[in-house]
């Protein structure tokens, strides 16, 4: 064997052995152990949180916004807010020219003012006529007592007449007495009568009177809301949107001038039915915006709508027609976060979200996954 020959060979054998070597082993085993370890972290950083989560991205930020109406009809001749401005509550956002209704609201007040004074004059006058009907009714007695004195008056000459003392002039005196008194006690019982019956003519216009002031009082009382309606105040702290008026502009009762949005919005999730079976009310939420990619916000399930989103549709579905095709149907859920208020203002309504309900409390080692 030449010398060459047994290089060649010799270097083949070393090559073998450095294949083999443990080293080389070694080396290989750990490459592959941390190949699984990496799928087995990329495997749980994918699948874990499914296991204790549940999300989706069928949802968006909602809130209860307010159409900001007028009541009344009118030129608006004050803005206090401009587009996207912030507002407090109670903050009056625009007024109305108050010139008409602050004269309506006086003129109602003196009409009040008025029928008041007409129900103290039937009063008085009522008043009075008792005072009179008192009166009459001491005076009859009195007639009586005279009619009386005087019957006993012409007895008395009738038999003074008889007896031959007496004279024929002073009996018809008497009888002249007793007509006299009769008719005096005639006419004093009719005007009693009469004062009795205007006595209730008198608490008849009292009681007109009372219903004209109840009348002037329900006018003034409008007078005084229309006068009210003329200053537009915020129900609730928020910004403005969709500003359709002017300074100068003409509005109608029931007319959009803006709209109010709260400045605490929520979230409106749509699940699968197939992934409310472990969701409840007060389990938390994490609340991924599109709009700040990188960022969370805290939240927690408030409610369930009783009825999927294809039941209130304009053209809800007709399952009974023979077309039937099963489709997993969603259900909104109200997600409310649990933001300061300052942090939710980031949130407009319409913004797209991925809401994550934790549906099982994962150990501590994993919360990292949860975030």
């Amino acid at each position: 064997m030449t010398n060459t020959t047994f290089q060649a060979f010799a270097g083949a054998d070393l090559g073998r052995a450095a294949e083999t070597s443990p080293l080389r082993v070694s080396r290989r085993t750990l490459m592959f152990g941390v190949a699984i370890a990496g799928a087995a972290i990329l495997g749980l950083y994918v699948y874990g949180p499914r296991y204790y989560q549940v999300g989706t991205d069928d949802a968006a930020v909602a809130a209860d916004i307010v159409p900001i109406v007028p009541k009344i009809s009118g030129y608006v001749s004050a803005l206090n807010v401009s587009d996207n401005s912030r507002f407090e509550a109670g903050q009056q956002l625009l007024q109305i020219d108050d010139r008409d209704y602050r004269a309506a609201y006086d003129t109602a007040a003196a009409e009040l003012g008025a029928a008041e004074a007409t129900k103290a004059t039937a009063v008085a006058q009522l008043s009075e006529q008792v005072r009179i009907v008192a009166a009459g009714e001491a005076a009859i007695p009195a007639d009586a007592a005279a009619l009386d004195f005087a019957s006993q008056q012409l007895q008395r000459a009738r038999q003074l007449e008889r007896d031959g003392f007496g004279t024929t002039e002073r009996r018809q005196s008497a009888q002249s007495e007793i007509a006299q008194r009769q008719a005096t006690v005639t006419k004093d019982q009719d005007a009693l009568e009469a004062a009795r019956a205007h006595v209730q003519v008198l608490q008849a216009g009292v009681k007109e009177a009372d219903a004209d002031i109840a009348r002037r009082q329900a006018q003034l009382a409008q007078a005084r809301l229309n006068l009210s309606y003329t200053q537009i105040f915020a129900p609730a702290a928020g910004s403005v949107a969709s500003r359709s008026v002017q300074v100068g502009s003409f509005v109608q009762p029931g007319q959009t001038l803006l709209s109010a949005v709260p400045r605490k919005p929520f979230i409106v999730a749509n699940f699968k039915e197939t992934q409310l079976a472990r969701m409840k009310v007060g389990q938390p939420v994490s609340i991924y915006v599109d709009a700040y990619p990188g960022r969370s916000f805290r939240g927690h399930v408030d409610s369930f709508q009783q009825g999927t989103g294809s039941t209130f549709a304009l053209l809800p579905p007709e399952n009974a027609t023979g077309n039937f095709v099963k489709v997993v149907q969603r259900v909104p859920v109200k997600i409310l976060v649990d933001e300061p208020a300052d942090e939710t203002t980031l949130l407009a309504p319409g913004m797209s979200v991925e809401p994550y309900v934790t549906i099982r409390r994962p150990p501590e080692w994993l919360g990292w996954l949860m975030q």
